[in-house]
């Protein structure tokens, strides 16, 4: 009983939060700060992800690239956003994947997507 009634308040407060969320982002100004910082996250996540699915550790992936582990743990903390392209090439290269970068070109008083061009 206890835990129906903690699940309902997650619930409740989830639905909560999509609405606050919905209505913040209709307006065009919050969208593009959303979007930005959404952006950076899943950055981040991406990368910690593919070294992890790799099997490296931060101090392994370092010294296939030739930098720190400090440098590395930079990298993948959330919100960094001065990644250049060439250290997110090494980086992926490094994991034995490849690399693939997409611009998304919007307008930015309708927010239609324009154009999606891979890099």
């Amino acid at each position: 009983m206890a835990e129906q009634k903690r699940d309902d308040v997650i619930l409740a407060g989830e639905e909560s939060y999509r609405r606050w969320r919905d209505r913040l982002l209709a307006d065009p100004e919050y969208r593009a700060v959303y979007e930005e910082e959404a952006a950076k996250s899943e950055l981040w996540l991406q990368l910690v992800k593919a070294r992890q699915a790799a099997g490296l550790t931060q101090k392994q992936l370092a010294e296939r690239i030739g930098v720190s582990q400090a440098q590395v743990a930079r990298l993948e903390q959330e919100g960094y956003d001065a990644y250049t392209l060439t250290t997110l090439r090494r980086y992926v290269a490094a994991l034995g994947d490849e690399f693939t970068l997409e611009v998304r070109i919007r307008r930015r008083e309708s927010g239609e997507s324009v154009e999606h061009t891979p890099v």
